[in-house]
């Protein structure tokens, strides 16, 4: 078995662990997998060489209270008491020891809601790394892509030093108020830095590195920067912090899915320790104030300011659609799939209906067509007449990309085009730009598969294929130009909107369109007019644009053509 506390010592950590998997404490799935981990590693763990080492874990949350000292409002100057959870991860990144000797964890994941205490719990576990942990010349960092990001982490540090007398006595400040850049232990020949990916190119060698606010990280460089530096440490930690995010293409998300998996027995990888904070399925944040504690777990034992800040947030959320997202991400731990999501999953997921299109031969419809300049994504989307009462109209997508470079193109997104492209999601054209002509020739066979009413198009794109269309005598169905802008774009949104809530639009679950959808947001005017915004969305849109091209052609009123196509529908 694994090493037992001697009679009468405290065990805060295992303690936490038994209250969450007894239910004598709320926490979430992923929290109670980890702390199930714990319980059954102490029992089994030895089989693979590790070690619970009770006085080692205490003595690092005592360093806390005895050491430390927090900042900031009420907070300002008292003792760093450890809350239970953050006792449990302290506990568990020091006091776990491997087969050699050494701790065992190397990596560390906490996501934890808005306001959970998380930033000061990082900033401690560097200055513990700094002065508490016999490490020579032992390199802290806080890492970010920017500098103004990694000082934020940082900041708490020096704060932590200048409001402990045993602190201030053994580091010294380079540079001063905002401006401080460095904490050095000149007994140890250590130091505490903030750097950024930018700055990184000399080669750090952390002994902790600490990185914040994971999910604002569109790629893992610095990640793989802090990690590349600790192969000459043999208890390194890199320790990332962070809130859940909006986009589930960068490597927070992966983070976050491996973390879940790990906790859960999933995959084993005793050197990784996860603290994933989330809701049950099921859940309501917004109605049932008690499921709150999973997403932030400092709500059960502080009585922190922020209550009343994440009530009122709630309140807003409920009044203002569009800040919904927003409170679930930071507050309530749940990822979206945007920054400010123009559709939600839900929504979208319901409108997903089996079908095949080819099944729908000889039916109207029109089309939204958003070409790309050059090496973008290419979209165009059929939006198929009903024939049936209460049949939906079926969105049938198509999607291009050029096929060389295909790979770097997977990795800058990432996404999985190739696999996309084997199952028949994307198609690809010769070269290193968009062929014109092969999406030509698309349009002109479904023009002879279905009776296209009308085919709408950003106009600043069209030229070349029109062009060549004349070139080779293929006839178009009549090209309707649709303005990227609000007030031209703002009625094919809403005629979009109203469709799909009113279960008037259907989708085949095309992986393409429902990228595309779940990346799309909204912008809108002083007007309330509204568009999608290519600049803002997590990732390509393109056929989500063309897919709201074609919806707004449903309502267009500037042909007898569409007025018929519209009056034989409805009377149908």
């Amino acid at each position: 078995m694994g090493k037992k506390k001697p009679p009468g010592l405290a065990d805060p950590t295992t303690e936490y662990a038994k209250s969450v998997v007894n239910g004598e404490r709320v926490a979430g799935p992923h929290v109670r997998n980890q702390c199930a981990r714990h319980l059954k590693d102490i029992e089994e763990g030895v089989s693979r060489g590790l070690v619970w080492n009770v006085e080692e874990a205490n003595k690092s949350i005592r360093f806390f209270s005895s050491v430390l000292k927090l900042n900031g409002g009420n907070f300002e100057g008292k003792p760093f008491e450890l809350l239970p959870w953050q006792k449990f991860v302290v506990g568990s990144l020091f006091g776990w020891m491997g087969a050699d000797g050494f701790r065992r964890f190397r990596v560390a994941y906490v996501e934890t809601a808005k306001g959970s205490g998380k930033s000061p719990l990082a900033a401690g576990v560097g200055m513990k790394g700094l002065v508490a942990d016999n490490e020579p010349r032992a390199e802290i960092y806080s890492a970010a892509t920017k500098k103004d990001q990694a000082m934020i982490l940082f900041r708490d540090a020096v704060a932590m030093r200048d409001q402990s007398s045993e602190l201030e006595k053994r580091l010294v400040k380079s540079g001063t108020g905002e401006r401080c850049w460095n904490l050095a232990y000149a007994a140890q020949g250590a130091f505490f830095r903030p750097i950024s990916s930018d700055d990184g190119q000399s080669g750090p060698r952390p002994h902790i590195g600490l990185i914040d606010e994971l999910h604002e990280h569109k790629t893992n460089t610095v990640v793989e920067m802090m990690r590349a530096g600790t192969k000459s440490r043999r208890q390194a930690l890199i320790f990332m912090i962070t809130n859940a995010g909006h986009n589930k293409m960068g490597p927070c998300w992966g983070y976050h899915e491996y973390g879940a998996k790990v906790a859960a027995g999933e995959m084993q990888d005793d050197a990784f320790f996860p603290f994933v904070c989330s809701l049950d399925d099921g859940d309501d944040p917004f109605n049932d104030e008690s499921c709150w504690p999973k997403a932030n777990p400092s709500l059960q034992d502080a009585d922190l300011p922020g209550v009343k800040y994440i009530r009122e947030q709630v309140v807003e959320a409920r009044g203002m659609p569009a800040k919904e997202s927003l409170v679930k991400r930071l507050n309530f731990c749940q990822w979206t799939d945007a920054e400010s999501p123009w559709i939600s999953s839900d929504v979208w997921n319901r409108a997903q209906l089996d079908f095949d299109w080819r099944d729908l031969r000889g039916r109207r419809a029109v089309a939204g067509l958003d070409l790309s300049s050059t090496t973008d994504l290419t979209g165009m989307v059929f939006l198929v007449e009903p024939v049936e009462a209460g049949e939906p109209w079926k969105l049938v997508p198509f999607a291009w990309l050029p096929d060389v470079e295909l790979q770097r193109k997977a990795d800058k997104d990432r996404v999985p085009y190739i696999r996309w492209v084997s199952e028949g999601y994307l198609d690809t054209t010769p070269g290193r730009a968009i062929s014109k002509r092969v999406v030509l020739q698309k349009l002109s066979a479904m023009c002879d598969f279905f009776e296209i009413i009308a085919v709408g198009y950003d106009r600043w794109r069209i030229e070349d294929l029109i062009s060549l269309a004349s070139d080779d005598g293929i006839s178009l169905p009549e090209m309707k130009p649709v303005g990227q802008g609000y007030k031209d774009f703002s009625p094919a949104i809403e005629t979009f909107e109203r469709m799909l809530l009113n279960g008037e639009i259907a989708h085949p679950g095309h992986k393409v369109l429902d990228w595309c959808m779940r990346n799309a947001v909204i912008e809108q005017d002083g007007a309330e007019n509204r568009k999608l915004s290519k600049e803002k969305a997590s990732g390509r849109i393109d056929l989500a644009v063309a897919a709201v091209m074609a919806a707004g052609l449903v309502t267009s009123q500037r042909t007898e053509d569409i007025d018929d196509f519209i009056n034989s529908s409805i009377a149908g």
